[in-house]
């Protein structure tokens, strides 16, 4: 005889669990008339995409300015830091997915159907917190999609650059933001099956590539590695670490493109130790080989020779930056369809149409702010210390402040934690930690970097951090 708690656990879980079937079955009813071949590339829910989602999601352009980090750092510092940030991001992303079951356990009770409509963050914290909540979630979640889709755009600037430069930085950001603003014809996370395939497969060959490269290329001529030095610079490195490993923004969208989403408690913490697979040998390699270089290279593909395969790096990250853009501005997508009433259209051409005008001040602001090294870091202290890190953590422990909230709990406590003692301080250490350490120094820190830079190259700057070409006339008279 199972105990009441146990029973109304199995009950609430059977319930969610026949909702999300039938759905489903409605979904495929539905797309039985396509080829089986546009549904394999087309149409995913299982664990495995949502995995490929997270780890594809996870490392884009960051990648390239993690050794920038290391720089600043110090190496011992540099791993220490992506090891805790990982796994600290690991357990916000697994309360995000408990809180999602939750939300969704107790609107499936009240009848409530999802059919046509893609639960987000900022409704998970409404239904469980109240209004409040959801206004302070969707300011930080927005702002930070936001900025996270601005980054994607100033990155693919600066990597196209590397392989030509006849046209400057902000030309190509206008280039790339018309290519992006394609991203509004994909109509949600079921639909990033192949793209999240390939663009883990990008990531994984650039990162790599950075290893190989900087081991074959070996260390510079008098390098040095003197980091940490400044505690400016500390803390912004710091905070780029805690950007990296923050990029569950998007974690209920996933979960909730998943037939099972009850599956999803590990899944980024699997994808997590993938990631330190890449970020750590390439991160490592290539500040061993250029030292304090990298302090003025924001972009690990600057100092690294041109050959083939840094072409082939840079355009790889090019694609995978397209994706990632993709990633942050969906939910973004969702949120204005929700706003002016598109968001159960069925119409994919209607959608886009409407979708457009999102795409439009991310474009101007990375054409405002081209220098996307110090934006990670500023991003990271002001909105992901707050949107993945300290909400998640605090809504956690108010959710399920009440004995009856914890004793009804659509979820028990993952099997490594022994009590709710125990899961309440190590949500109190999230919490005043990332405040502490991620918003305060961090902020203090990666803001007055930030407005070095603007100070330096000024709003607006046409070809940020591109190295003085020399006239053709000049390079004439000296022969």
């Amino acid at each position: 005889m199972l105990p009441p708690q146990k029973q109304g656990e199995e009950t609430m879980m059977s319930s969610l669990n026949e909702t999300i079937q039938r759905e489903e079955r409605e979904e495929k009813k539905e797309d039985g008339s396509h080829s089986s071949l546009r549904s394999l590339l087309w149409h995913g829910g299982s664990a495995y995409d949502a995995w490929f989602s997270c780890a594809s999601n996870q490392v884009a352009q960051v990648l390239l300015t993690l050794p920038t980090s290391f720089s600043q750092l110090g190496m011992l510092s540099g791993i220490i830091f992506q090891i805790f940030y990982g796994l600290l991001g690991s357990w916000t992303a697994y309360l995000i997915s408990i809180l999602y079951i939750e939300y969704r356990t107790r609107k499936e009770k009240e009848n409530v159907s999802f059919k046509n409509h893609v639960i987000q963050w900022f409704e998970v914290l409404e239904g469980l917190l109240g209004p409040y909540w959801k206004g302070i979630g969707l300011a930080f979640n927005c702002t930070f999609l936001l900025f996270g889709s601005v980054i994607q755009l100033i990155a693919c600037a600066s990597n196209i650059y590397y392989i030509n430069d006849h046209l400057d930085k902000r030309t190509w950001t206008y280039i790339f933001g018309a290519c992006c603003a394609t991203t509004v014809f994909i109509p949600s996370f079921h639909n990033y099956r192949i793209w999240s395939f390939l663009g883990l497969g990008m990531t994984t060959y650039t990162a790599w590539y950075l290893t190989i490269a900087s081991l074959v290329h070996g260390q510079v001529e008098n390098v040095t590695h003197t980091g940490p030095n400044k505690m400016v610079l500390y803390f912004t490195g710091a905070t780029n670490i805690l950007y990296t490993f923050g990029g569950h923004a998007v974690t209920v969208e996933i979960m909730h493109a998943m037939w099972k989403p009850q599956k999803f408690k590990y899944i980024y913490l699997y994808a997590t130790l993938y990631v330190f697979t890449l970020t750590l040998p390439s991160a490592t390699a290539v500040y061993w080989a250029f030292g304090d270089q990298l302090l003025d290279h924001s972009n690990a593909f600057s100092l690294l020779p041109r050959d083939g395969w840094r072409d082939a790096g840079v355009i790889l990250m090019l694609i995978h930056q397209f994706i990632t853009f993709g990633f942050a501005c969906t939910p973004l997508y969702f949120v204005w369809e929700k706003v002016i009433g598109m968001h159960d259209t069925k119409s994919i051409f209607l959608r886009a149409l409407a979708r457009l005008p999102v795409v439009i001040p991310i474009w101007f602001l990375a054409i405002i702010f081209p220098f996307f090294g110090p934006i990670n870091s500023a991003v990271g202290a002001l909105l992901v210390s707050f949107t993945v890190y300290i909400i998640p953590a605090s809504a956690h422990m108010l959710t399920y402040r009440s004995s009856s909230a914890r004793q009804n709990a659509a979820e028990k406590l993952p099997f490594l934690i022994p009590s709710w003692t125990a899961m309440y301080v190590i949500n109190a250490f999230v919490v005043v930690w990332v405040l502490v350490v991620g918003f305060g120094f961090g902020g203090w820190a990666s803001m007055t970097n930030f407005i070095k830079q603007v100070d330096t190259f000024g709003l607006f700057a046409k070809c940020y951090q591109c190295p003085h070409k020399i006239p053709a006339s000049n390079h004439t008279t000296h022969h």
